[in-house]
């Protein structure tokens, strides 16, 4: 679940990611956000925070402003809050608009966002807004498959899947859209997940760290 803009409700695709959003952890999700967040400090602003799934698994060296669209999964993230290793505030906002001054943050973070912002270069530019000169942008999204015939299944589930699914995209090239709104990619994986998935149109994963330059 990502931010979207303009701010606005979806109750069906909230009560449905409140309850199947973390199926997966246990199957290797869990590991994939520590990765994600490993090494992190200071001041982090997580945009798009959903239940709160990442919450857990940040180092304590870090206080975390969590941004929460959706009014639904915004109170699941404040009551994960409660219980989280570090400091966490969660408030209201989007990707393309985040509550939060110039350079105030150290690094920003996304898990299953960008996938789903309707303005993906207006979100990119607003996370560089908000990041420290050099801050760290730590991103695990879902992707359009480099493989020809993968990519091309992705293009033609896209309508439907964007309509069952709250506005999520399942071919966008994010690795591309990082590099155009000025970001250095410094280090990523690309990867299925679940592992050995072969059909499902979200399988294809990036994980990495660009730098706002």
């Amino acid at each position: 679940m990502g931010g979207m803009a303009p701010l606005i409700e979806n109750p069906r695709f909230a009560r449905y990611f409140a309850r199947y959003g973390a199926r997966r952890e246990a199957q290797g999700n869990a590991e994939l956000r520590a990765e994600m967040l490993a090494g992190l400090t200071g001041r982090v602003i997580e945009v798009g925070a959903g239940t709160g799934l990442n919450f857990r698994h940040y180092p304590e060296s870090v206080e975390v402003v969590a941004v929460e669209p959706e009014p639904t999964l915004r109170g699941k993230a404040q009551a994960a809050a409660i219980a989280a290793p570090v400091p966490v505030t969660v408030v209201d906002g989007v990707a393309a608009d985040i509550p939060a001054e110039d350079g105030s943050a150290d690094a920003v973070v996304v898990s299953g966002v960008l996938c789903s912002v309707a303005d993906v270069p207006a979100a990119l530019a607003e996370f560089r807004r908000v990041l420290k000169p050099l801050g760290e942008l730590r991103f695990y999204e879902h992707v359009r498959s480099s493989h020809a015939l993968r990519g091309r299944f992705q293009d033609l589930a896209d309508p439907l899947w964007s309509r069952l699914m709250g506005g999520c995209r399942p071919n966008r090239d994010t690795l591309a859209a990082l590099r155009a709104a000025g970001f250095h990619v410094e280090r990523w994986r690309e990867f299925s997940f679940p592992y050995g998935a072969r059909f499902s149109v979200v399988a294809p994963r990036v994980l990495g760290t660009a730098v706002a330059r």
